[in-house]
């Protein structure tokens, strides 16, 4: 078996369920410090981030990632242990096998070779990682890249190893991410008798036109590279949890995920106007996750995409859809990032798979992008 195939099994069977690192950090060190990397604990609150760097001059190639995993959900579903890695017909599963340990393990293996045969690179080579991404996301890869940024060294180039293919490795990469903007809403009313409406006032009643306008309204067209802005409704609640009192107020949690063409604030106004238009006594808590963010085409994206067709044979597609990732924090401070990782099918899921071949291949197409940009 390959290092990376017992790389990722070994990262596997270390059960850090985010906020915990368990050791994989460690673990990583152990495999890069023969090489001479230099390791800095960069620890806040509860979480591990490590970073770890080559050389002393020239442009900066970071890979970046995650070590914490989400919860295996009940473990008496999976049909082996979350945290034994095991094989069956050519996939390896356990919780985090594609979000993200095989990438972990891909990125280690890709700098080995690659200083293996170039001891003498024409740059540096840093790794960044963090076990607080599946969690709040308030101190890691966030609060590296703000000392990072502070001490003047962030890296020219970032490869993000989230699991970004969709159906065959390489075919999709993430040159960029929408925004993600969240609403708690509270519509109030005045609680009173089922049977007595006209003494109160139901938010329910109330709220239910505007949410009607509120999910109908069209934000905007998208841009040639994002996607229109979507709103989602997730949680919906009133009530004491008696059958007979009509509730006094009404919670609605909601999110966008918007694009450069619809900036928050203009959302959030245009959220609020729609709202007070139907009369409404209500308040709205805002909460902005991430901006959105995108890297041009140009040399890193480009060197990424040769790099897919040398090792695959495939033309990979430029995305901005999905959901927010760590690349959201980067991109503040470095000017060209993506991410590229494996299939993306089971991420989160009972019974996480990574296809044991493709660890290998994105192996190789890490190693590929080391080689063209600082080879």
């Amino acid at each position: 078996m390959s290092t990376t195939f017992e790389l990722a099994q070994a990262l596997i069977a270390h059960p850090s369920v985010t906020p915990e690192d368990a050791g994989c950090q460690e673990l990583i060190s152990a495999h890069l410090r023969p090489l001479g990397f230099r390791f800095e604990v960069l620890q806040f609150g509860a979480v591990r981030n490590l970073w770890a760097t080559w050389g002393e001059s020239g442009p900066l190639l970071a890979f970046a990632g995650h070590t914490d995993v989400v919860p295996t959900g009940p473990e008496d579903q999976w049909t082996s242990p979350p945290f034994v890695p095991t094989v069956r017909e050519g996939l390896l599963y356990g919780r985090g096998a594609a979000d993200m340990k095989g990438s972990l393990a891909a990125m280690v293996s890709a700098i080995t070779a690659f200083l293996a045969r170039h001891p003498a690179p024409q740059g540096r080579i840093g790794l960044l990682l963090t076990s607080d991404e599946e969690g709040p996301a308030v101190d890691g890869t966030v609060r590296v890249v703000e000392e990072l940024a502070r001490r003047g060294d962030m890296p020219t180039w970032c490869i993000v190893g989230e699991p970004t293919s969709e159906r065959a490795l390489g075919d999709i990469i993430k040159n960029g991410r929408r925004g993600s903007l969240s609403g708690n809403l509270t519509v109030h009313g005045v609680q009173g008798h089922v049977a007595y409406p006209q003494k109160a006032a139901n938010p329910i009643h109330l709220a239910v036109p505007a949410l009607s306008d509120l999910v109908a309204e069209r934000w905007d067209k998208g841009t040639p590279e994002f996607p229109p802005t979507t709103l989602q409704i997730s949680n919906l609640h009133a009530g004491t949890g008696a059958g007979n009192v009509i509730p006094g107020t009404l919670n609605v949690q909601f999110n966008f995920r918007f694009n450069p063409g619809s900036p928050a604030a203009s959302l959030q106004e245009r959220t609020e106007a729609l709202l007070a238009q139907h009369g409404l006594d209500f308040h709205i808590d805002w909460t902005l996750g991430a901006e959105p963010f995108l890297t041009a085409p140009g040399l890193l994206v480009d060197t990424v995409r040769a790099a897919i067709e040398a090792v695959t044979g495939r033309q990979a597609e430029c995305s901005t859809i999905g959901g927010t990732s760590d690349a959201r924090f980067i991109a503040r401070y470095c000017p060209q990032v993506v991410e590229l990782g494996p299939v993306n099918t089971s991420i989160h899921q009972i019974d996480e798979w990574v296809d044991v071949a493709e660890l290998d291949q994105l192996a190789a197409i890490y190693e590929q992008v080391l080689e063209r940009l600082l080879g």
